[in-house]
Parts: structure tokens; C-alpha cells; sequence
């Protein structure tokens, strides 16, 4: 059963920013997610999720009742700790966006 993956405004952001090697990562990552959204390593919870390559991470949270991804945040491993809590703290935030996105 395949998944719609979306990115956050946030994310797609802070994406721009980084090399065009990151962002070809990204999208690699996004094709895998499609089809299994559970990758990742798991952060406290299986539906909190990190990939990462190098010094870079990307942050996604996936909501099986809703078969969709939510690509969140991206980060160097330096500020992997600060992404986190902060996401940790914006998932009602989190949780709306992907709900009007989905009823767009």
C-alpha cells in the first residue's frame, strides 16, 4: 500500500538552501517512502522518523490513518537535538497542516 509523501512549508524552505546533492537525496528518500514509510530510525515513537546521510537529516512524521508522510525538518547533525524538540513541540501544528493539505 503506497503513501502520499508532503513536504512542510518549513521544510521545503530550509531544503532550498542546502546543495543540489541534498535535494536529489531528498527525493530519493521521498520515492522510498511511498512505498514504506517506516525507513527511518524511529525517535521515541514509530511514527517520529529520521533518515540520514552525512551530516544531514531529514524528520518526517507519518500518519497511517491518513496514508501520507509529512516531511517536517531537515538539519546537520550539530543542531539534530534542537529540530527534534521542536518538532516535538508543533505536532497538533503538524497535524493541521497535513489535514488541510490533504483536504485541498
Amino acid at each position: 500500500m503506497s503513501y502520499a509523501v508532503y513536504r512542510s512549508p518549513t521544510f521545503n524552505e530550509k531544503l532550498e538552501k542546502l546543495s543540489k546533492d541534498v535535494q536529489e537525496w531528498v527525493d530519493k528518500i521521498e520515492n522510498q517512502l511511498v512505498q514504506n514509510p517506516y525507513v527511518g530510525d524511529p525517535l521515541r515513537v514509530s511514527w517520529f522518523r529520521e533518515k540520514k546521510k552525512d551530516k544531514h537529516r531529514i524528520y518526517y512524521l507519518i500518519y497511517d490513518e491518513l496514508k501520507s508522510v509529512y516531511l517536517v525538518g531537515i538539519s546537520e547533525k550539530k543542531d539534530q537535538q534542537a529540530v527534534i524538540n521542536t518538532i516535538w513541540l508543533l505536532l497538533d501544528h503538524f497535524q493541521v497542516e497535513i489535514r488541510n493539505l490533504l483536504r485541498n
